[in-house]
């Protein structure tokens, strides 16, 4: 446990805060503890509040292609004014997030793009590998399934193989198939006929219940002597020489390392520090159906609506849209009939009644690289947030880069691309 400004405690050097309990604080606090260190994670939310809770559950190690691609931007027009569009506006929020979106359209240069997809794939790559460790002896390996993802197309001419997106991951070495629709139908027989042609990445993974896997590995955390403590943290204090002091409103507490992994919400503690990074938060939606009568042996995304279908435990997941209206506003109830329009679209022979919606902030950055290393000038505040929409897939790297810089290790990959201060 952390301990008290008023307790001299032991183990000095070995305390570690870890702010925020969703998958990249939950595997930090993991791997801390496998190299020695008390940890307390520090999450004042529910559970159900957070990405980890809603995502996907794809565990995509292919993730190797930015949001920004060269001229894609040119489409968010479309995307806005489209009802059924993957991008929505609060445009009372359009002056706040202006300064983000230009930095978003610059990241897209095409002279940016490859060291963007080499960073992310060093990321994300290993995810299935990493997942598959932390859950051995566990009982619940099988939390994590072998899968490929499959992206459908009604026009055949869209399923372009040699399209930037699909030439970045071959480029890394992704096994990437051309579907027709028969091909479809044998692989994915739940989904429309609609759909003419799709495009199988292979070797990838899913897990089918994203909130218990957390679940999972926040018991083994405690099991293994750590503490998670049901606490917001409002502001931290680094001391001189003496680590870092976590002001939790009537009480403070110190740490001599602290590790901010508190998603869309990380902006708000490192910026009275002086790091001024542009966090947003890219709002995400889904709608769950239970007793849907559908099965998907895969993750299937839509690439004309750009929305994922998955089948979980507790029945068929549809998530989709990136919404910006900071967060603070409340949910727009719109899109989530627009998710369950969709879905209807996609299955014709889904049964059951929705059951769950949910809304949660990706914390997403321009480059689509996460934050992560010291905030510069307090080595003690390591910082590990901004995934956006890959935080499940880069967690457990992240959480072992994290544990390597806590203990004074140099990791074996280029942390530059990460750097906090490259948007300075």
């Amino acid at each position: 446990m952390v301990a008290s400004s008023t307790e001299g405690g032991t183990g000095a050097g070995r305390r570690v805060a870890v702010i925020g309990a969703g998958i990249v604080g939950l595997c930090s606090a993991r791997y801390l503890l496998d190299r020695g260190f008390e940890v307390e994670v520090f999450e004042p939310r529910e559970p159900r509040s957070a990405c980890s809770f809603g995502n996907a559950g794809v565990l995509s190690s292919w993730s190797c292609v930015p949001l920004s691609m060269p001229g894609e931007w040119k489409l968010a027009p479309k995307w806005l004014l489209d009802p059924l569009g993957p991008l929505s506006l609060r445009w009372s929020y359009l002056p706040l997030v202006t300064p983000w979106l230009l930095k978003f359209v610059r990241a897209g240069r095409r002279d940016r793009i490859d060291a963007l997809s080499d960073a992310m794939f060093v990321l994300n790559n290993p995810c299935v590998e990493h997942y598959r460790e932390l859950l051995r002896g566990s009982g619940h390996e099988k939390l994590i399934q072998d899968s490929a993802y499959v992206h459908v197309y009604r026009n055949p001419k869209d399923a372009d193989i040699d399209a930037p997106a699909y030439r970045l991951r071959r480029r890394h070495g992704a096994s990437v198939r051309l579907l027709d629709a028969g091909d479809i139908g044998d692989i994915e027989p739940a989904i429309s006929r609609e759909y003419r042609a799709g495009i199988m990445i292979e070797n990838q993974g899913r897990t089918t219940n994203p909130a218990r896997l957390c679940r999972v590995i926040a018991e083994d955390v405690r099991r293994r002597g750590g503490t998670i403590t049901r606490a917001e943290v409002h502001a931290l204090i680094p001391r001189q020489g003496d680590g870092v002091a976590l002001e939790l409103g009537r009480e403070t507490r110190v740490a001599d390392k602290v590790v901010v992994a508190a998603g869309a919400w990380s902006k708000r503690l490192v910026e009275p520090l002086g790091l001024r990074v542009p966090l947003e938060s890219g709002r995400g939606y889904h709608i769950m159906f239970n007793d849907s009568g559908v099965a998907l042996n895969n993750s299937v995304v839509d690439d004309d609506l750009h929305f994922v279908a998955s089948s979980m435990e507790t029945g068929l997941r549809i998530t989709g849209i990136m919404e910006f209206a900071g967060l603070d506003a409340p949910e727009t109830q719109r899109r989530y009939s627009i998710l369950a329009k969709l879905a209807a679209r996609m299955f014709p022979d889904l049964e059951g009644t929705e059951h769950d919606r949910w809304m949660g902030h990706r914390p997403v950055i321009p480059d689509t690289l996460p934050v992560i290393g010291p905030l510069p000038g307090q080595p003690s505040v390591l910082l590990a947030f901004g995934h956006g929409q890959l935080g499940l897939t880069g967690a457990p790297m992240t959480g072992r880069i994290v544990a390597a810089l806590a203990a004074g290790e140099r990791p074996n990959i280029d942390l530059t691309p990460y750097r906090p201060e490259r948007f300075d």
